[in-house]
């Protein structure tokens, strides 16, 4: 291990004083639905409401501040598929810098335009962040631009240690801060930081499984990459986390840990119904971990959301998992006689139970629906499981046969 770290706590305050005006000092949020359901004080670290919707923006600001004037006029490069691209970008734009943001060319259209309209130029290649960071390096030996990294550099750390001071400073007896890792500029800051001024403060390192190197390395005590990822959380999706950034977490990191995807899914859903924050699976994966994976140390838990930049489709699907998951969404069939007022007595069932109708499917043509019947499939809202279950009861009570179906999306896979 380095005797001395290139970025240390003197490095975080400057770059405070320099973000000043421009990143947001975010909110530490109480949560009292989620300090109620695991029984000790949540605080959110509510990142997502950064500028650009990400972390990401206070380290490409403090990084891109320190280049000389001949730096900046030749402009800096960078490669990204969302949230990076798009703190580079708008930093970029505030200090008058040109930027060139290389994206996979699958990269969501969304974060492709809002990259583009914080006025960066964008170019798309290859199929993923690792072809557009081997475009990016090329296009930084072609033009004499700058390389801006993600994670693994001294300034980027100082940069997104900020958050640290902000979280001590508003809690300033915190006893554990989870914190999403993916390359480990992150956690590299905010544990430097906290560390620097309460080293008791214990500091939590969460990867999903499916992208799980720091973990890999924290088990092996030495650096480790990994072949592929897969995960829902990409912002964390990064196989081969910062060389530098290894040795702050080996330094000043208490534990890191991993969440599974529908863990992951299940915080992206709660975050929404009890805090009314939408945050990405990145930003989730510290609230997966505190409900079955950490015990905290004595004292408030602060989870950092890196992020809010979901996919509105990735959002429907987890929202509809959700609901199966928790028996508020079912979906029954039931074989009715075929003729006039069968539909409206199987339904005056389903109202006096207090369901609520979505969806009525006739089907006369099946193999199973014999002369003179209708499957009927019904898509319903119901309270909970045992809702659902009385629901079934009822209508096998009035002389319906009843079958659940599958939802009408598989929900095997995001």
């Amino acid at each position: 291990m380095n005797e001395r770290l290139p970025a240390g706590l003197a490095d975080v305050e400057r770059a405070r004083s320099v973000l000043a005006g421009f990143t947001v000092a975010t909110p530490l949020l109480h949560s009292a639905a989620l300090s109620s359901l695991l029984g000790f004080p949540v605080y959110l670290k509510a990142e997502n409401l950064q500028r650009t919707g990400s972390f990401k923006v206070r380290g490409a600001f403090y990084k891109m501040s320190r280049l000389p004037a001949e730096a900046r006029a030749r402009g800096v490069v960078s490669a990204s598929a969302g949230n990076h691209a798009q703190g580079v970008a708008l930093a970029a734009s505030q200090l008058g810098i040109p930027a060139t943001i290389v994206m996979p060319a699958g990269a969501p259209i969304t974060k492709v335009q809002a990259t583009a309209g914080y006025g960066a130029q964008v170019v798309l290649h290859g199929a993923t962040v690792d072809d557009a960071y081997d475009r990016a390096r090329e296009l930084e030996r072609e033009t004499g631009a700058t390389f801006i990294p993600g994670f693994d550099d001294p300034d980027i750390v100082a940069g997104q240690g900020t958050i640290g001071l902000e979280i001590l400073d508003a809690l300033p007896d915190a006893g554990t801060v989870l914190v999403p890792v993916g390359g480990g500029g992150l956690i590299s800051g905010i544990a430097l930081a906290i560390k620097s001024r309460r080293p008791a403060v214990r500091v939590v390192g969460v990867q999903a499984a499916g992208a799980p190197a720091v973990h890999l390395s924290w088990q092996a005590g030495r650096y480790t990459t990994t072949d592929t990822v897969r995960t829902i959380a990409d912002g964390i999706a990064v196989r081969r986390p910062g060389v530098l950034n290894w040795e702050y977490i080996r330094r000043y990191v208490d534990d890191v840990v991993t969440v599974g995807e529908e863990e992951i899914g299940h915080s992206i859903l709660l975050l929404l119904e009890r805090a009314r924050l939408v945050v990405e699976g990145a930003g989730a994966v510290g609230l997966a971990a505190l409900l079955g994976r950490v015990r905290p140390e004595p004292g408030p838990v602060v989870v950092v959301l890196s992020g809010g930049n979901i996919d509105v489709n990735i959002l429907s699907r987890i929202i509809e998992r959700g609901l199966v998951r928790a028996g508020r969404y079912v979906r029954l069939s039931a074989l009715i006689p075929d003729r006039p007022g069968s539909l409206k007595r199987l339904l005056s069932t389903v109202a006096a139970q207090g369901a609520n109708v979505l969806q009525v499917h006739h089907e006369r043509w099946l193999d199973r629906v014999t002369v003179g019947e209708v499957e009927v499939d019904l898509a319903l809202e119901t309270r909970d499981h045992e809702h659902a279950a009385g629901l079934i009861a009822a209508l096998e009570r009035d002389g319906y046969s009843v079958r659940r179906v599958p939802p009408l999306r598989p929900t095997a896979n995001w």
